[in-house]
């Protein structure tokens, strides 16, 4: 008998990939979940709404921040060790959030929040390019981009309630799902390739290359955009046409599940058509959505227009993750990392650009934020990004 009818059979790796998609949701679900429940929060610790506010601030200075090397670090230290961790980690930051005795603390937990996501997001997006052959990889980013969609409608529907009873409460679903995932990890990278360990290779200067520069710039023109909406719409909502929170709440939800319900299709069309023309009518589709958002004339065009740049932002999200994970290879948390920072960058300017111009200009003032993807319209065509990505996965 040979030895290969003998050898025994070794049992193939098993590959948890759904622990990868839900994960998508923690990131935009924490990031926004204070929103809602500013004057609860302030009242609960003795403070004011204006520093309960700088709750979203404390959350995404670093969390954008860290994510400029983040990847590239747990590159090194090993995906699954640092997310692990990562996740653990945030638990902890959540039920210090929960438990915060005064404002200064329950800032600081929310940076801790910040912080600690800024470790996972990227190392999703990594593991999602290496497991899922280049074929489906629009459709797996897709889930991922809608999950996230989900994250973000679902914050002022899942805090607001829970803040009626008590603020605190919030906290638990966050830190819950935190935990799950901490207790049945995803698989961070394919089992064949042994990436999984520590490696000293993976560097920043692997990340200097073309389109991995486009996947930034796209990112960061992406939410300048997006998040001049946000600010923007729920404004003219309040000014315009006299809505109440809640009723402002249910709007600014329809954002996150327009994108939800089209992240499939997009996925697809990504797959079919490739980054390049994806981003284009992506970005094209945004610009319309801003301008409706900005001057239609009724609530049924403002929620309209929120609608289209919610799907808009969903294919944006996939086409600039595929473009910056495929970008580098030897590097691929580093680089969704280091497009991920330049997205919360922007959004981070948005309202500092936006809202002056609002008040100067009024709706003109608001239409000017389709600037951002005409800019990007052009990007892309003088670009043409993707050769990374094809060339990546030509083995597959």
């Amino acid at each position: 008998m040979s030895d290969a009818a003998t050898a025994p059979v070794r049992p193939r790796p098993v590959v948890r990939a759904w622990p990868l998609y839900v994960g998508g949701f923690l990131g935009p679900y924490a990031s926004t979940m204070v929103t809602p429940m500013v004057h609860e929060v302030a009242h609960g610790l003795g403070s004011t709404p204006e520093l309960a506010a700088g709750a979203v601030t404390a959350y995404m200075l670093p969390f954008a921040a860290l994510m400029l090397i983040s990847g590239t670090l747990s590159e090194r230290w090993g995906r699954a060790r640092t997310m692990q961790i990562s996740l653990l980690l945030f638990v902890v930051a959540s039920a210090a959030a929960a438990l915060a005795p005064t404002m200064g603390a329950f800032l600081a937990a929310r940076a801790a929040q910040g912080a600690t996501n800024a470790f996972t997001t990227p190392l999703l997006v990594a593991a999602i390019t290496d497991l899922v052959p280049r074929a489906r990889l629009g459709r797996a980013l897709g889930l991922f981009a809608g999950m996230q969609a989900a994250g973000q409608a679902s914050s002022p529907l899942v805090s607001g309630p829970a803040a009626a009873v008590d603020w605190r409460l919030a906290f638990v679903f966050p830190a819950g799902v935190g935990l799950v995932l901490a207790l049945f990890p995803p698989t961070m990278t394919a089992p064949t390739t042994g990436r999984d360990r520590p490696s000293p290779r993976p560097s920043l200067r692997d990340l200097a290359n073309r389109d991995l520069a486009t996947a930034c710039v796209l990112s960061l023109l992406c939410y300048l955009g997006a998040v001049g909406l946000t600010v923007l719409a729920i404004l003219r909502a309040e000014e315009e046409f006299g809505l109440g929170p809640w009723q402002r709440g249910l709007l600014a939800a329809v954002f996150g599940i327009a994108g939800l319900l089209a992240a499939s299709l997009l996925g697809r069309r990504l797959d079919a058509l490739g980054p390049r023309h994806t981003g284009i009518t992506m970005n094209m589709l945004l610009a319309v959505g801003l301008l409706l958002a900005a001057l239609g004339p009724s609530l049924a065009l403002l929620a309209a227009g929120i609608a289209a740049v919610g799907v808009a932002v969903t294919g944006l999200r996939t086409t600039i993750n595929a473009v910056a994970a495929t970008s580098t290879p030897t590097n691929r948390a580093g680089a969704a990392s280091l497009a991920l920072s330049f997205q919360f960058f922007g959004g981070a300017l948005a309202p500092l650009l936006w809202v002056p111009l609002h008040g100067a200009h009024g709706a003109a003032g608001f239409a000017a934020t389709a600037i951002a993807p005409a800019v990007a319209i052009v990007v892309l065509a003088v670009a043409r990004p993707g050769r990374s990505a094809r060339s990546g996965h030509r083995a597959r």
